[in-house]
């Protein structure tokens, strides 16, 4: 078994019948300050060069990226499958110059191109 998929059998369990009472009644909206707090807790990391804390700290976010699709999958809304088959593809997206043929001289140049791929994709989804 992958860590992924019991990582995922972890967050069905706590949200199962015998799971956790706490963690079944949170909602995304319950979860922000937690979240929050988790963020600040790895900038203060890359902060302090502390790459021990740093890995605590990306497992601690990892938890509500987890978490939060967990309430989204009760909920029918979406998938974490869902989540990372989207990263994928705004991933290969985003980087034309290596999943692609657009030629680039420069890291200004990727950001450049970047922004505006994110612009198209924001105009496409009617937030431009």
């Amino acid at each position: 078994m992958t860590k992924f998929v019991e990582l995922k059998k972890v967050f069905k369990t706590l949200h199962g019948p015998r799971g956790c009472l706490w963690d079944k009644k949170q909602t995304h909206r319950s979860l922000i300050p937690h979240l929050r707090e988790e963020v600040r807790e790895f900038i203060a990391a890359v902060r302090h060069n502390d790459a021990s804390h740093m890995k605590e700290e990306l497992g601690d976010i990892l938890l509500h990226v987890m978490f939060n699709a967990q309430i989204a999958s009760k909920a029918k809304t979406f998938t974490i499958e869902e989540v990372i088959d989207g990263l994928v593809k705004k991933l290969k997206r985003r980087h034309p110059h290596v999943f692609g043929n657009t030629k680039v001289g420069s890291a200004r140049q990727i950001i450049r191109n970047w922004n505006l791929i994110k612009e198209m994709e924001k105009k496409r989804r009617g937030h431009g």
